[in-house]
């Protein structure tokens, strides 16, 4: 087995797969959900219900607020409490919808049975009618950017598509919520990505999964040789050899077909590739061949002091608090809860945080693995250099950003930092890098907004 990887940079923290065999399970319903209304990149939702309506599984509680943007979908029947504020993964309150869940009552439009559905059984799919209903069901990207799908599979006509890349590496430390979901869906993960190559007008795909889920490449190569053996589709599985962060669009890109994608505003569209995540693609699935909307997602609850660790199937605006009582419970002492994996995850506030569209793991750390060490003077080692997967100069940013030199910071690019992490993982003076330059490029990404809107 040949693997690949990308060019330059990365790192290989210590994989923690706890869960890596643990079978998903289907996560008990909450009492009361709650919905964020910015569950995407873009414009927030706007409720379309008010206090005191009814509602069924996959009812449309909330529509797009602008062009880049995507409607929001009870996951529960019941009756909408109140519209309000919520604390999110942000840390911040938010605007959200809140329902208090009774019974368990689905739209009819639903389809809810286990049959495979393939396209060959529908033929009035065409790429328009794909792309309408990934859009009218609130599809985004699961790995946790959350961009609108429906926006990434009709590019500008400056850009031309020439490959589907499912992002199936899951490098991210803890989670496991893809790999499971490729061992328990695989028929159904396969079904999406033809429909993401008839949408794009593509007829290659590639699935892009790291060395250390052997199963799921035997498994899937077997599925796409039976699948697309005669087929006018070539879909090829591509083992990545495990580097950190191969999971980022940019660098898979480069890993599977060796094209580089240009610093912003370029995307990975204008070197030909569509990068879609495993999740996504069976969120796909699920859109266009069972009419359902996006309102639950495969999500892994794990950590070394967690009793029963574990992946769920979960219905979104579920608190937090309730996974990790279904694994038993917070851990006693310090500890730090994070959406998302240690090294990209967000660090929260609350338990009652709901799971969102982009939540792909609830991820608890001791007190003795997340506390930091005192920082000490940059000793010039350049060790951040030499991994950053972007060309960046990571210490020179996050001086740049320390000392408000804006200007400085933009002209050395520090909008193409896709904030991995690795630079201060790799630190080994602890100096406080991605804070820094996290900061940084929230503010000259403004700044360019504000040039831009004159």
């Amino acid at each position: 087995m040949i693997a690949r990887t990308f060019r330059m940079g990365g790192i290989h923290p210590e994989e923690n797969k706890l869960t890596h065999e643990v079978a998903t399970q289907a996560a008990a319903l909450p009492k009361q959900a709650i919905f964020p209304l910015s569950q995407h990149i873009g414009a927030p939702a706007k409720p379309v219900v008010q206090k005191g309506d009814k509602v069924k599984v996959g009812t449309k509680i909330a529509e797009p607020g602008g062009f880049v943007s995507a409607p929001i979908f009870s996951s529960v029947s019941g009756t909408v409490f109140k519209i309000d504020t919520a604390i999110d993964a942000t840390g911040y309150r938010k605007p959200a919808i809140i329902i208090n869940v009774e019974g368990d009552e689905w739209e009819d439009t639903i389809d809810r049975s286990d049959k495979l559905e393939t396209v060959e059984a529908h033929p009035e799919l065409t790429p328009e009618e794909i792309v309408s209903r990934v859009k009218e069901a609130g599809v985004v990207g699961m790995g946790g950017a959350c961009f609108p799908t429906f926006i990434k599979l009709t590019p500008p006509p400056t850009a031309k598509a020439e490959c589907v890349i499912i992002n199936a590496v899951e490098c991210e430390p803890y989670i496991t919520a893809d790999y499971r979901l490729m061992m328990e869906h695989a028929d159904e993960i396969l079904v999406g990505l033809e429909l993401l190559m008839m949408a794009a007008k593509v007829n290659t795909g590639y699935i892009g999964i790291e060395t250390n889920k052997p199963a799921a490449i035997e498994l899937l190569t077997k599925k796409c040789a039976e699948k697309f053996s005669a087929s006018t589709y070539h879909v090829e599985v591509v083992p990545l050899k495990q580097r950190y962060p191969q999971g980022g669009e940019k660098q898979l890109v480069d890993a599977v077909i060796q094209r580089q994608v240009p610093a912003p505003p370029a995307i990975p569209v204008n070197v030909g590739a569509i990068v879609q995540n495993v999740g996504t693609a069976f969120a796909v699935y699920e859109a266009v061949m069972k009419r359902k909307p996006l309102f639950e997602r495969y999500t892994t609850v794990t950590g070394k002091r967690l009793q029963n660790p574990g992946n769920f199937l979960v219905r979104m605006g579920t608190p937090m608090k309730d996974l990790i009582d279904a694994c038993g419970g917070m851990p006693e002492g310090d500890n730090k809860l994070l959406a998302g994996g240690p090294m990209m995850g967000k660090a929260l506030t609350s338990v009652e945080v709901p799971i969102c569209k982009g939540t792909n793991a609830v991820t608890i750390l001791s007190d003795d693995e997340a506390r930091r060490k005192e920082p000490e003077p940059c000793i010039r080692c350049a060790k951040c250099v030499g991994v950053c997967p972007m060309g960046l100069e990571p210490y020179l940013l996050a001086k740049l950003s320390e000392v408000k030199h804006w200007e400085r910071a933009e002209h050395e690019k520090i909008i193409s930092c896709i904030e991995c992490g690795s630079c201060q993982f790799n630190c080994p003076a602890h100096r406080p890098l991605l804070d820094n330059i996290r900061v940084g490029k929230t503010t000259v990404m403004g700044i360019i907004r504000n040039r831009n809107a004159k």
